[in-house]
């Protein structure tokens, strides 16, 4: 019987590369708590987000370098580790988060608060802590497109306690006013209204804090990139004209600002029939990629019209949270993967650490 050692498993470990970052295993001290006995080897391969795009990348790799050394049986813990992609402020207003995610599009109606529901809650899925903050004010959609009801209460330290569902803490507006009552609130009670939501909610650890901005370049945009360090934006588009017109001008605010873009998603990309699987470009297609070479972004990929969606959202089911996903459910969950791998390789540059260019 092969008889393995701690160095023989290191020195092939380190033959394996992180395929986000660049750089091998052991150099990358993502490898822990490693047991071997005998030709059976165990241990824990800490990723830098539990919604790592290419887990099933790193587990075939492992796998094809330790048996060639002899290992019989190989058992793999997955376990993450989400650091910071962006740098911590001396006087943080939410301290216990680790990554805020903005949200955001040129105008309304292009469904990104869907993006933004659908983002945290997978999110949540692949085992990260998820908060998601309603910044938009005047139309707060987040309380229902998740189902939850009630009014949050007070903690011992006196601060405000989100509601929860599906896996995501949650603060909006919504939970304070009567049903049905408008929000008539001048920019400086937004801003004002934001800044609470961050300095007086219990958030707690939160490797991702999901902020659903409201459409266009307000106050509330400015409020937020004055109050705390942003890791990255989230562009939410529709492949016509007007949309994409506008969101030039969100990408343009945040730019000025000085706040990171992760890239574009292009919302209602084409309706797949579900009877004959026909797809139909109803609102155009593909100006959301081209939005984003010619900007010189990443594109985030596209999401197809699904009635499921609209179905979720009026009864509190996201998307990615139904039963039997469908195509928008799909897409919405591998743009969680993407967003997540991101923010790890931010993280990485803001360490200081060597990644791999990301085409």
């Amino acid at each position: 019987m092969t008889m393995l050692t701690e160095a023989a498993v290191n020195d092939a470990l380190r033959t394996v590369e992180e395929p986000e970052l660049g750089g091998d295993l052991i150099s990358r001290n993502m490898i822990k708590d490693l047991r071997i006995d005998g030709s059976s080897v165990a241990f824990t391969i800490e990723l830098t987000t539990p919604a790592c795009p290419l887990k099933d990348e790193i587990e075939t790799n492992v796998r094809g370098a330790l048996g060639p050394i002899g290992a019989t049986a190989i058992d793999i813990t997955w376990g993450a580790m989400v650091r910071r992609a962006a740098p911590a402020q001396p006087q943080q207003l939410v301290p216990g988060v680790k990554n805020i995610i903005a949200v955001a599009s040129g105008k309304g109606g292009v469904g990104k608060t869907t993006v933004s529901v659908n983002l945290a809650v997978a999110l949540a899925q692949s085992g990260a802590t998820v908060g998601l903050l309603d910044a938009d004010i005047t139309g707060p959609n987040i309380p229902l497109m998740l189902g939850i009801q009630g009014q949050p209460t007070a903690s011992e330290n006196n601060k405000i306690l989100p509601l929860e569902r599906h896996g995501v803490k949650c603060i909006s507006i919504q939970f304070f006013v009567p049903e049905g009552q408008p929000i008539v609130w001048r920019g400086p009670l937004v801003g004002g209204a934001i800044q609470q939501f961050l300095r007086d909610v219990e958030w707690g650890d939160l490797d991702y804090l999901v902020i659903d901005l409201p459409p266009g370049t307000s106050d509330a945009q400015l409020t937020l990139a004055q109050a705390v360090p942003i890791s990255g934006s989230v562009l939410v588009t529709t492949p016509q004209e007007v949309s994409l017109s506008d969101v030039t001008k969100a990408l343009a605010m945040f730019k000025r600002m000085s706040v990171p873009v992760i890239g574009v998603v292009e919302n209602m990309t084409s309706f797949v029939c579900p009877h004959c699987g026909d797809a139909t470009d109803i609102f155009g297609r593909g100006g959301g990629e081209r939005f984003a070479t010619e900007h010189g972004l990443e594109y985030l990929g596209g999401i197809p019209l699904d009635i499921t969606v609209r179905q979720g959202g009026d009864v509190g089911i996201p998307a990615v949270a139904q039963r039997e996903p469908g195509p928008a459910a799909v897409a919405l969950s591998a743009l969680a993967r993407t967003v997540a791998a991101r923010m790890s390789v931010r993280a990485a540059e803001a360490a200081g650490q060597p990644v791999l260019t990301i085409a």
